[in-house]
């Protein structure tokens, strides 16, 4: 089977306006992505040398969505769930067979011989750890975003990937999508000219997708291992809040920069081929939900990336608000000299100014060149890339990634690997230290570390 070919037929472009056209050689009716995923055939048969053994560390919802993701992979088996809430380890054998160890120590889970990787869901303050002592114990990890909890955390997790040569992957999924890969693709074209400015945005106010997480009613001293729970951070009496709703309190969680910006700087450094910024402004406050979280609703960053050999000088701004969600969200958009991308996971689209493409004969015509009173101004030139339908996604591509990484023994034929998740991870962290200090951060992207 040819996987390329396979992987080119995801994409398909479609143009949006009656006759919209852009100019140029470079966009091409067959797309042609810039990295290619290698794929596994539904049908292949795997002996027991081949099969991956996974376990999922933290089974709440993100866990639990990254898990039924990688058992979409073939030749993957769960074998084992740790929580510290002992419903989930009862839900985990309702919901992924009888048979699968449970226990509420993750360390448990790294001494099982037949355990070969690990998903590690936890909230962000035991990410650091969790990776290292399982890297430690010989098994792959993939480890949600953010990769660390604090900047001061990111080297570590590095030199473990490093010394223990074990395959190492961070969950921001887009990295491995359609969609950043069409990006990458046509920046690398000059789609948009010379990339000046990139922005994010989102906005959410539904109850839940702003961490007003249920709290179940049985949850107490007697379902909940709270000690393990808050072992290496501030000590508290039980709090059923900070348990369940941990995005809202620093000691656990990385606000809505941890838990969102950093998608947008994988994806933009992915696409760019960028190590980060060299320059971090954030401002913001808690606007409307005043419901004891210790983190803002609305947080505003502000991103200098210095010129380097692969790409120009650019600024980013990044947008995140929590009070109304009825502006909708443009989750990543590249403004370059000739054009715009706004980017997602599974779609581009691409529009060019028409001040770079007069010399295109189509919009000689449309422009009525020399008859001045036929001229008009006109929108963009638009085109979409959209992924067909079928296409199972960034979070399936990135799982796909991971094992067969594994498969081939090789860390680094990784999409998100510690260096790159951490250079996500920093200016994310940094945006709430300058939110907290009230002043810019210097940040060295090379050698990954504060200036000043």
């Amino acid at each position: 089977m040819d996987k390329e070919k396979a992987r080119r037929g995801f994409l398909k472009k479609l143009i949006l306006s009656s006759g919209a056209i852009v100019a140029g050689n470079y966009l091409h009716a067959a797309d042609t992505p810039t990295r290619k995923i290698i794929g596994i055939a539904r049908d292949q048969v795997f002996d027991a040398n081949d099969q991956i053994n996974v376990a999922l560390i933290g089974a709440g919802g993100m866990g639990g969505a990254d898990l039924d993701t990688a058992l979409m992979v073939p030749g993957v088996k769960v074998v084992a769930v740790c929580d510290l809430y002992t419903t989930r380890l009862t839900d985990a054998k309702t919901r992924w067979g009888s048979g699968i160890f449970t226990t509420k120590d993750y360390k448990e889970i790294l001494n099982r011989k037949e355990v070969d990787a690990v998903i590690i869901a936890t909230p962000d303050h035991w990410h650091q750890q969790i990776s290292i002592d399982a890297m430690n114990a010989g098994k792959h990890v993939y480890c949600e975003k953010p990769m660390v909890h604090s900047v001061e955390e990111g080297p570590a997790v590095i030199a473990a990937q490093n010394k223990t040569g074990m395959v190492f992957e961070v969950g921001s999924q887009g990295v491995s999508s359609l969609g950043n890969e069409k990006a990458k693709q046509l920046l690398k074209e000059g789609a948009i000219g010379e990339l000046n400015y990139a922005e994010g945005f989102w906005a959410r106010r539904n109850p839940v997708s702003v961490w007003q997480y249920p709290i179940p009613a049985d949850a107490s001293l007697k379902t909940v291992d709270w000690d393990a729970y808050i072992r290496n951070t501030t000590k508290r009496t039980f709090d059923p809040m900070r348990f369940f709703r941990w995005r809202n309190y620093n000691d656990y969680g990385t606000g809505m920069a941890g838990d969102l910006y950093v998608h947008l700087f994988s994806s933009l450094h992915f696409i760019t081929d960028s190590l980060g910024p060299d320059r971090v402004y954030s401002t913001g406050g808690l606007r409307f939900w005043n419901d004891g979280r210790e983190v803002p609703d609305v947080q505003l960053g502000a991103f200098d990336y210095p010129k380097t050999a692969v790409h120009p000088a650019f600024n980013l701004s990044l947008r995140c608000n929590f009070v109304d969600g009825t502006s909708g969200t443009t989750y990543l958009k590249l403004v370059g000299s000739e054009g715009s991308m706004d980017v997602t996971w599974d779609d581009v689209t691409l529009k060019k100014n028409n001040m770079s493409a007069m010399g295109d004969p189509f919009l000689k015509a449309q422009n009525g060149q020399g008859n001045e009173s036929r001229k008009k101004i006109l929108p963009p030139s638009t085109l979409v890339y959209k992924a067909e339908e079928g296409y199972k996604g960034g979070p399936y591509d990135h799982m796909v990634n991971f094992f067969t990484a594994i498969r081939n023994r090789n860390n680094k034929a990784i999409a998100e690997d510690a260096a790159f998740g951490y250079r996500a991870a920093a200016p994310a962290l940094l945006c709430n230290d300058s939110l907290v200090q009230r002043k810019p951060i210097n940040w060295d992207p090379v050698n990954m570390k504060k200036i000043g």
